[in-house]
C-alpha cells in the first residue's frame, strides 16, 4: 500500500510576488470619431503614464515588473515575461500567467495569438515539450506531460475538450488542491500531439459580436499544462507541477457594447466574476486574516492558487490608448497596481511512495499448528531443506531484497528532513509494521475457520479432511452436533482436490462448497459460523455455475471501463449513473487507475451491498449479450 508524503523545498516556502507586465494596445481611430489622440503612453519599459481625468495638464505615472509598447512583438512579450517561470513546472512547483483587461484590449490575441505571429499559449507549451525532451535523456527523472482545456462560461465550467459534457463541480482534496472531476486530461509527448487537441477545442469556445470587438470572448478560458516526473531509481519520488494558461474575458459597458438578451446576461456573469476578482485582491492586500472570498466565483475558485496560493503567477494587463477606453484603461491600471502587491508562496510538490510489505507465512506459524499427522511432518522436512534461510525470518522481517533498499533509501531521506517530516516519516514506517501484524493475524484466523469448514464437510461426507487440505495448518475441534438424529440427513460431499492451492485459495473454495451444504441441509447452517457479515450479503451461489473463463473476461471488461472509459462509458454499465460516474472519474483522477475491481468499493457511496449487486448485474449483463 503506497502511502503519499507530501514534502516542501527543504520544509519552507519561498516568498513569491506576483510580477505584473502592461502591454498597450497599438492606436486604432474610427473614421466617425474625434481624433484626440492617446490617452496613455509609456515612458521606458517599466513606466508609463496616464492623463489625469481630473487636470488634463497632469499625468499619473505607474511603476510594473514590464511595459511592452505597442511595438512589442509576441515574441518578445514571451521571452521577458512569461519564459523565466517556466522551468519552475518542471520541479513539482505551479506556475501561472493570465490576461486581464476590457474588452477589444488584445487580450485574447495575447494568449493565443495567429499562425504568423503565436501567442503565449503556444509559446509556452512549446517551450514546456523542449524542456522536457532536453531534460529525458541520461536524466534520472520520467516525464509525463498532459493537458486539460476549461471555460467558464455564465458560471458553469465546461470542457472544451468533450464539448457535450455538463456543468462541472470544483473540489478541493485534504491537501488544498483544486480538482475538477470529469474535466478531460489528454497526455501528450509533443507540441504536435497538444496542437491536434488544442485548435478544435479552442472553437469550441464560446464567442460572439459586440459593438466593440466582433469577436467577442464570452467566456474565461483556462489551459492547464501538468508536468508529472518520477525518479527512476530509489526512493521513486514524483513531482507535479501544473501550469495555468488563462485568458479571462473582458469587463463591459453595456451601454457602449449595446449587448441585449443573451449578450446581456454574459456580460453580466463576467462583470460579475471579475468583481470578485477585484474583491480578493483587496482582500489579499489589506493585511488582516479576515475571509477571502475564493469561493463567491468559479473564477476566483480556480485562480485561488494564482492569487495568494502557491504559484509563479504573472498577470499581463492589456490596454487602449483610445480616449474611448479611458476608465476602463485607468481601472484596468489601478487593479494592476494592486496586484503586483500580492504574495505568494511557492514550493515542490513531492511524493514518496512508501513500498508495499508482503507478508508471508513463516516456517514457526505453520510447525505450531501441525497435527502430528507423519506425511505432513516428512513432507514439512523436504520443504525447509529445499526452501532458503531466508524464509523462516521473523514476523517483521521482509522477504524480498528490493524491500529492505528501500526502506534503506527511505531512512537516508528521513536523516535530510525537518524534524517535522522525519516524525511523519517514522509514523508511517510504524504504521505500516503495525498493518503487517494484523495482516498475519486475520490471515490465521482465515486458514483456521477453513479448517473448521473442511472438517465439517469431511465429516458429513464421510472423507478424510487432511486429505483434502494437506497444506494447511491442523482443525479446530468442532462443536458436537445438537441433535443425532439429524446425522441421517447430511448432504453428500465430494472431495476437494485442492491440495496444491495456497490458504486464502483454499479458503475461496471452502466457502463455495459450505454455500451448497447449507442450501442442501438448513440444519447445518446452525453449526457454522459465517465468516464475515459483510461478504454474506452477495450471494455466492450464482457464481458457481460461471464458466471461470467467462467470469475473468467480464471482470477485465469492467476493469477496463472503470480506468479508462469516458463519463458515457462509465454510465454504460449497470447501476451506474451519472453521479456515480463523476464520482468514479474525480476518484480516478486523485488515485489513479483502480488495482482491482475491489477498489471500486472505496468510490463514496459503493457499500459492499451495492458493489455485490453491481458486479452480479454486470457480469450477468455480459453473459446476456
Amino acid at each position: 500500500m503506497a502511502q503519499r508524503v507530501p514534502l516542501t523545498d527543504g520544509g519552507t516556502k519561498r516568498a513569491s510576488r506576483v510580477r505584473v507586465a502592461v502591454r498597450l494596445r497599438p492606436y486604432m481611430a474610427k473614421p466617425d470619431e474625434k481624433d484626440e489622440g492617446p490617452c496613455v503612453r509609456g515612458i521606458d519599459s517599466q513606466n508609463l503614464e496616464i492623463i489625469n481625468w481630473r487636470n488634463a495638464t497632469e499625468t499619473v505615472k505607474y511603476h510594473f515588473d514590464a511595459f511592452h509598447g505597442e511595438n512589442t512583438t509576441q515574441q518578445e512579450v514571451f521571452l521577458s515575461s512569461v519564459k523565466p517561470v517556466l522551468p519552475h513546472v518542471l520541479t513539482g512547483q505551479n506556475a501561472s500567467v493570465f490576461a486581464y483587461g476590457p474588452t477589444g484590449a488584445g487580450k485574447t490575441h495575447t494568449m493565443l495569438g495567429s499562425s504568423e505571429q503565436p501567442g503565449v499559449i503556444p509559446r509556452a507549451v512549446r517551450e514546456v515539450c523542449k524542456l522536457v525532451k532536453s531534460k529525458e535523456d541520461g536524466d534520472e527523472w520520467e516525464y509525463i506531460i498532459g493537458m486539460s482545456y476549461l471555460e467558464i462560461y455564465n458560471e458553469k465550467v465546461l470542457d472544451l475538450l468533450s464539448p457535450n459534457s455538463q456543468d462541472l463541480p470544483i473540489r478541493e482534496d485534504k491537501d488544498k488542491n483544486i480538482l475538477i472531476p470529469g474535466l478531460t486530461h489528454t497526455t501528450i509527448s509533443s507540441y504536435a500531439e497538444f496542437d491536434k487537441y488544442f485548435v478544435p477545442a479552442t472553437l469550441n469556445r464560446t464567442t460572439a459580436s459586440t459593438k466593440l470587438n466582433q469577436r467577442s470572448s464570452r467566456s474565461h478560458a483556462i489551459l492547464l499544462i501538468k508536468v508529472v516526473r518520477t525518479q527512476r531509481t530509489l526512493p521513486y519520488r514524483r513531482q507535479t507541477g501544473k501550469l495555468y494558461l488563462v485568458d479571462l474575458a473582458g469587463s463591459e459597458d453595456n451601454r457602449r457594447t449595446g449587448n441585449q438578451g443573451i449578450r446581456l446576461k454574459e456580460s453580466g456573469a463576467i462583470n460579475l466574476s471579475l468583481f470578485t476578482l477585484s474583491k480578493v485582491v483587496d482582500s489579499l492586500n489589506s493585511g488582516t486574516s479576515g475571509r477571502v472570498p475564493y469561493r463567491d466565483s468559479k473564477l476566483t475558485r480556480l485562480l485561488q492558487d494564482s492569487l495568494g496560493g502557491s504559484a509563479h503567477s504573472v498577470m499581463i494587463t492589456n490596454i487602449a490608448p483610445e480616449y474611448t477606453y479611458y476608465f476602463d484603461t485607468f481601472s484596468a491600471l489601478n487593479f494592476a497596481a494592486k496586484s503586483k502587491l500580492i504574495v505568494n508562496k511557492p514550493f515542490t510538490r513531492e511524493t514518496v511512495a512508501i513500498p508495499t510489505i508482503q507478508v508471508k507465512r513463516t516456517r514457526e506459524d505453520h510447525e505450531a499448528g501441525s497435527s502430528g499427522n507423519e506425511p505432513q511432518k516428512k513432507r514439512q522436512k523436504e520443504e525447509k531443506k529445499a526452501e532458503p534461510p531466508a524464509a523462516s525470518m521473523h514476523i517483521h522481517s521482509f522477504a524480498e531484497p528490493s524491500v529492505m533498499d528501500r526502506l534503506i533509501a527511505l531512512e537516508k531521506l528521513m536523516m535530510n528532513c525537518q524534524d517535522k517530516d522525519r516524525l511523519d516519516m517514522l509514523k508511517d514506517v510504524a504504521q505500516s509494521r503495525k498493518e503487517i501484524q494484523e495482516l498475519k493475524e486475520k490471515q490465521k484466523e482465515f486458514e483456521s475457520k477453513a479448517m473448521l469448514f473442511s472438517r465439517k464437510a469431511g465429516d458429513n461426507s464421510g472423507v478424510n479432511p487432511q486429505s483434502s487440505f494437506k497444506n494447511t495448518v491442523a482443525p479446530l475441534q468442532r462443536k458436537p452436533l445438537v441433535d443425532s438424529k439429524d446425522n441421517k440427513q447430511k448432504a453428500v460431499v465430494q472431495p476437494l482436490q485442492v491440495s496444491h492451492l495456497k490458504p486464502l485459495q483454499q479458503l475461496a473454495v471452502v466457502k463455495k462448497q459450505s454455500s451448497v451444504c447449507l442450501k442442501k441441509d438448513p440444519k447445518l447452517s446452525d453449526q457454522f459460523e459465517p465468516l464475515d457479515g459483510k461478504e454474506n450479503i452477495m450471494e455466492r451461489g450464482w457464481e458457481s455455475h460461471l464458466d471461470t473463463t467467462i467470469l475473468e473476461q467480464s471482470r477485465k471488461k469492467i476493469m477496463q471501463i472503470l480506468n479508462s472509459g469516458s463519463l458515457k462509458e462509465l454510465k454504460s454499465l449497470q447501476q451506474i449513473g451519472d453521479k456515480k460516474a463523476k464520482l468514479i472519474q474525480g476518484w480516478r483522477e486523485i488515485h489513479g487507475d483502480f488495482a482491482k475491481v475491489e477498489d471500486l468499493r472505496k468510490v463514496e457511496g459503493m457499500t459492499e451491498k451495492r458493489f455485490a449487486s453491481f458486479m452480479k448485474a454486470n457480469i450477468l449483463s455480459a453473459m446476456g449479450k
